[in-house]
């Protein structure tokens, strides 16, 4: 019986283990350029707006380090919003606020918001990558559901990166505006504090009264 023979260089060059540009060179050579990657952040807070984003990264300057947002430590997702802003041929954000996602619901309030992202981009796609298991109607081309699409296309993973930091900077401003529930430190989610200053105070205009505790059934 052969032993395998152990390596005798160290493991200096570790492969990449995070998003990457196939999914989109895919999409290219069948035809459809540009891709756009669309993605969302705030479907699960008790308040504040859902906020997509869609980008069209330029192929030959892709900022480094692009993932999933949620992997991604606040200072690197900051890094990274501004080199996006920076170097992609388009960037579309749009948001649909709690008004919005109380009249319909939570799904279609962030569809609604991810097709407004597409159309605000300066540069037609011939195909969007979304994240998720649905594909906005009204797109003004074809479009994939990507399952865990943050983790697989990079295009993806920048619009998750510039839906969360539009939408933690929102919540920061919506902190100064009702300081009395903490938004800059839960961005809205259901927290033990939001929650007991939701008890406290009741619900204000950002809060999306459908939600439990505040939907009064």
């Amino acid at each position: 019986m052969k032993r395998r023979t152990p390596p005798d260089s160290p493991d200096l060059f570790p492969l990449a283990t995070g998003p990457d540009f196939d999914l989109e060179m895919r999409k290219k050579k069948a035809g459809f350029w540009p891709v756009a990657g669309a993605d969302e952040a705030g479907r699960g807070p008790l308040a504040g707006p859902v906020v997509a984003a869609a980008v069209i990264l330029d192929p030959d300057n892709i900022p480094y380090g692009l993932n999933d947002s949620k992997k991604l430590t606040a200072k690197r997702r900051e890094e990274l919003f501004e080199a996006i802003l920076t170097s992609s041929l388009a960037v579309g954000i749009a948001s649909s606020g709690p008004a919005r996602i109380d009249r319909t619901d939570i799904l279609k309030a962030s569809l609604d918001a991810m097709r407004r992202a597409v159309l605000g981009l300066t540069l037609k796609p011939a195909m969007v990558l979304v994240d998720g298991r649905d594909v906005p109607k009204g797109l003004p081309c074809g479009g994939d559901a990507i399952i865990k699409g943050d983790a697989r296309s990079v295009s993806i993973a920048a619009a998750s990166i510039v839906a969360k930091v539009t939408r933690d900077r929102m919540m920061e401003e919506a902190d100064r505006i009702f300081p009395s529930y903490g938004f800059a430190g839960h961005a809205g989610y259901g927290t033990a504090a939001h929650r007991a200053a939701i008890d406290l105070h009741g619900g204000c205009r950002l809060h999306r009264m459908s939600f439990r505790p505040l939907r009064k059934d």
